[in-house]
């Protein structure tokens, strides 16, 4: 049987497990897809903890662990169109992607154009959608200067990518063993830590339009105070963004997003550093990497066939 890593209940790693179940069939608007690579993110260990987006039901239990995959269409659900059996394709899995099938709706679902790697595509329907949606939500004009923390997660280093493709100046705010890695992005990097704001002040002396936040926290609350207005956006702490007068990243959540991503891939604009990769079986010490805080760019599990 089809092996899935998932967690059995709320709670910390423990809840964790390699299970075998029954190979899943697509409904309407759904593929079945044989998972070659599934990105690895943040959003997965706190929905293990029992976070939930806005607006989302209750999850069954066991859950697949996972939000993003790279693989085949093995299966069409009723009424799909624009896909077929054999298609290379990566996208938002409907319940779980840490796993050798998932379903995937084709609303989020984008064909995988044959330069990009399974692992390389599996690296972007979370953290470099969420980055181009924040990126062009700011809508600054080439020029102007965008701060961004946790520039050195996955996330961030798309978002600097983008912003800098646009023309954008980036201050990344990333730990002191990150900055080689933030400043080959492109970036002006500025340490973590206290005193932020006075850091940044001193490596954009003419200021910063606006804030992308990757933190939340304290982090947010500092780089908040060095805004006249309030063009801040949050991947990480909205509570703390809507008091301090910002929003949280509006994701667009569509396939045409996905192929915008994949495009700039291709053409040599955005890199997914995907910086360490791990089998399915050892799924778990792929989630510990990001949940620990260390990963530098993407962590991507590679199932294979």
């Amino acid at each position: 049987m089809p092996k899935a890593y998932v967690f059995t209940r709320y709670g910390g790693p423990e809840t964790e497990a390699l299970v075998e179940q029954d190979r899943p069939s697509p409904g309407p608007g759904q593929v079945l897809v044989a998972v070659r690579a599934a990105g690895v993110n943040p959003v997965d260990w706190k929905q293990r903890t029992g976070y939930a987006r806005p607006g989302a039901g209750a999850r069954e239990l066991p859950a697949v662990l996972g939000n993003e995959v790279a693989g085949v269409v093995e299966e069409l659900g009723p009424d799909v169109t624009g896909f077929t059996v054999g298609d290379e394709v990566f996208g938002n899995p409907v319940a779980g992607g840490y796993a050798e099938y998932a379903l995937l709706p084709t609303a989020v679902t984008a064909h995988k154009p044959a330069a990009l790697s399974f692992t390389d595509a599996a690296a972007l329907p979370i953290a470099a959608a969420t980055a181009y949606d924040g990126i062009h939500q700011l809508g600054l004009p080439a020029g102007a200067t965008v701060l961004i923390t946790g520039a050195g997660g996955g996330v961030g280093v798309a978002a600097t990518q983008i912003a800098r493709a646009l023309g954008l100046a980036v201050v990344g705010v990333a730990s002191e063993g990150k900055k080689d890695f933030v400043e080959e992005l492109g970036a002006v990097h500025v340490p973590s830590g206290p005193d932020l704001a006075e850091r940044v002040r001193a490596a954009a002396p003419d200021g910063v339009d606006a804030v992308f936040d990757l933190v939340g926290g304290e982090v947010l609350e500092a780089a908040a105070t060095l805004l006249d207005d309030r063009k801040l956006i949050t991947g990480a702490d909205r509570e703390t963004a809507a008091r301090l007068g910002g929003g949280p990243v509006e994701r667009a959540r569509t396939a045409a997003v996905l192929d915008e991503v994949a495009r700039l891939v291709v053409d040599g604009r955005l890199r997914p550093f995907v910086t360490g990769t791990f089998p399915l079986d050892r799924a778990a010490e792929a989630l510990r990497t990001v949940e620990d805080g260390h990963a530098r760019g993407k962590i991507v599990i590679e199932v294979a066939r």
